[in-house]
C-alpha cells in the first residue's frame, strides 16, 4: 500500500463530544491524502463504542491500557505511524478544513525546515471565541528558536505542528517521564535539529476549559522545573545554560507558594531552597524570593 503522506497523531481518553468534532475536522481536510491513528488510553464504553464504529480505511484506533500520561500515548501512535510527516491533534481541540492543505504548501517553500507551526484560534467548550485577557500576544518566531523556546517566547500549540516523522524519530520522540510540558521538551529537540517554520495562519482551535490536563498547576510547574534541569545539565551554549537555571529559580519560586497554599510546607521550603541555589547571584531573584519567603514564614496555608 502506497503511504500516506502524513500520519495523524490523536490520543484520546473519554471527552466524546469533543472527540467526535475533532476526528471530524480532520475528515474534512481538504488533503485527503492521511492517515488517523487514534490512541486510546483506556476510554469508556461510550468512547470504545463510537471508535469501533468508525468505518474511513484510513483511520486506525490504537487500544491502550490506561496510563494517563500523555507521551506514552502519543508515542503509541507515532510507533504505528507510516507517513513521511507526523501532524499532532489532541482530542478537545479542532483543525480548519485546509490546515493541512495550507500548511504543507507554506513548507514546502521552506524544504530545509522540517517541521512547522501556526497561529491558533482559542475556543472555549462550545467552541465559541475564549477570553484572551492575560494570553501572551504570538508572534512568528522562526529559524533557529531554542532561545525563544527557552524563553517562552515561541508559542506553540501542539495541534498546530507538522513535522517530519524521522526528525521526530532521531529527538526520540516525547520523554515518557515528562508529565507536563512534554510538547515543549520535544519541540525544543526538534528545534536543535531543524529550523522552525512559523506561520501566521490561525490552522487550528485550542480548546480552554476546566477539564484541560494542563490545569494541574503543581504538576505544570513542576513539568518545567524538570524540563529546564534536563536542558541546563546538557546545552552546550552556556547562555542557554544561564536561561535554563534563571527559568528553573523562577519556577521554584512558584513552586515555593503553589506548595504552602496546598499545605505542603516542607515541600514549599524545599523549593525555595532549590530556587535559592539557581537564583541568588542573580540581583533580579531577590525581590521576589524576599515575597515568596515572607509568605512560607508568616502566612498560613490557604488549604
Amino acid at each position: 500500500m502506497t503511504r500516506p503522506l502524513v500520519s495523524v497523531i490523536l490520543p484520546a481518553y473519554n471527552r466524546l463530544t469533543h472527540l467526535r468534532a475533532a476526528i471530524e475536522s480532520v475528515h474534512t481536510q481538504t488533503l485527503v491524502d492521511w492517515e488517523l491513528i487514534v490512541a486510546d488510553d483506556g476510554s469508556g464504553g461510550a468512547t470504545q463504542t463510537y471508535l469501533s464504529q468508525l468505518t474511513d480505511a484510513r483511520i486506525r484506533v490504537l487500544r491502550l491500557a490506561h496510563s494517563g500520561n500523555p507521551s506514552v500515548v502519543r508515542n503509541a501512535a507515532i510507533r504505528a505511524a507510516t507517513g513521511r510527516f507526523l501532524a499532532f491533534l489532541d482530542s478537545d481541540d479542532l483543525w480548519l478544513p485546509h490546515k493541512l492543505e495550507r500548511q504543507f504548501a507554506l513548507m514546502s517553500a521552506q524544504p530545509a525546515r522540517r517541521w512547522s507551526y501556526t497561529q491558533i484560534r482559542r475556543i472555549d467548550a462550545e467552541g465559541n471565541d475564549a477570553a484572551s485577557n492575560g494570553v501572551v500576544p504570538w508572534r512568528a518566531l522562526d529559524g533557529h528558536i531554542v532561545e525563544p523556546l527557552l524563553r517562552l517566547e515561541a508559542l506553540i500549540a501542539t495541534p498546530s505542528v507538522i513535522a517530519e516523522r524521522n526528525l521526530v524519530l532521531e529527538a526520540g520522540a516525547f520523554d515518557e517521564q515528562q508529565r507536563f510540558c512534554e510538547d515543549y521538551d520535544l519541540w525544543l529537540r526538534l528545534a536543535m535539529r531543524s529550523e522552525a517554520g512559523a506561520f501566521a495562519d490561525k490552522l487550528a482551535c485550542v480548546r480552554v476549559h476546566l477539564d484541560n490536563y494542563s490545569q494541574d498547576r503543581i504538576g505544570a510547574h513542576e513539568g518545567w522545573l524538570r524540563l529546564y534541569s534536563k536542558y541546563a545539565g546538557t546545552l552546550d551554549d552556556p547562555r542557554l545554560r544561564a536561561i535554563c537555571r534563571q527559568r528553573r529559580a523562577s519556577c521554584g519560586l512558584t513552586l515555593a507558594t503553589l506548595y504552602r497554599r496546598d499545605g505542603r510546607p516542607r515541600l514549599a521550603l524545599r523549593a525555595f531552597a532549590d530556587s535559592a541555589a539557581d537564583g541568588w547571584s542573580n540581583l533580579r531573584w531577590w525581590p521576589r524570593a524576599g515575597r515568596t519567603l515572607l509568605g512560607l514564614l508568616l502566612r498560613p496555608s490557604q488549604r
